[in-house]
């Protein structure tokens, strides 16, 4: 197994969440908050801390420390770029979601722009990665490999960390004081 095998596995479950957007068959209101609530989640833990965090802090890293063909760091780039504008549209979606009280124009605006993103992305990114095993000695991917799995084993605890993080700020925010368990 190759890292960009595993990588393209998970833009299959991403394929899915994202179809559910705008799936007449799904039934999915595009207002609908609890919905809207899941996609942040998702998006948010799986699509970015956990998919994007592997190509950026280990696949991308590591090809930093070779010498890319200019196309090759153009087409980066641009993946890098894509990134932040999912960052961008999810945390504005969060933002009009949260207290379930955001304008509906604001909510399908985020949806719209993140269902065309994603597909894009994902089409672009799966041409980049086709070279990417040149660059890498199959000694340089099993290590890949192992790192891609240590980052999955953490990924649980780092959100569930975040999630106590964030109840723990909107009770200082209202001034209730916190008791911690005994």
């Amino acid at each position: 197994m190759k890292p960009i095998d595993e990588l393209m596995a998970e833009h299959r479950l991403i394929e899915r969440m994202v179809a559910l957007i705008e799936d007449p068959a799904a039934k999915i209101n595009n207002t609908d908050i609890a919905f809207g609530r899941t996609l942040v989640d998702f998006l948010r833990t799986y699509a970015d801390k956990t998919h994007h965090g592997k190509e950026e802090d280990i696949l991308f890293r590591e090809l930093g420390k070779k010498h890319l063909q200019a196309e090759h760091q153009e087409k980066l780039d641009e993946l890098l770029g894509d990134h932040t504008n999912a960052r961008t549209f999810v945390k504005r979606l969060r933002d009009a979601i949260q207290g379930g009280s955001g304008p509906a124009s604001e909510i399908r605006l985020c949806l719209r722009e993140l269902a065309k993103l994603y597909p894009a992305h994902i089409t672009r990114e799966e041409k980049f990665f086709y070279f990417c095993p040149g660059y890498f000695t199959q000694a340089e991917q099993d290590a890949m490999l192992e790192e891609f799995w240590e980052y999955d084993r953490k990924m649980i605890h780092e959100k569930y960390d975040g999630v106590v993080v964030e109840w723990e700020e909107r009770r200082a925010e209202t001034g209730v004081p916190s008791r911690a368990v005994r």
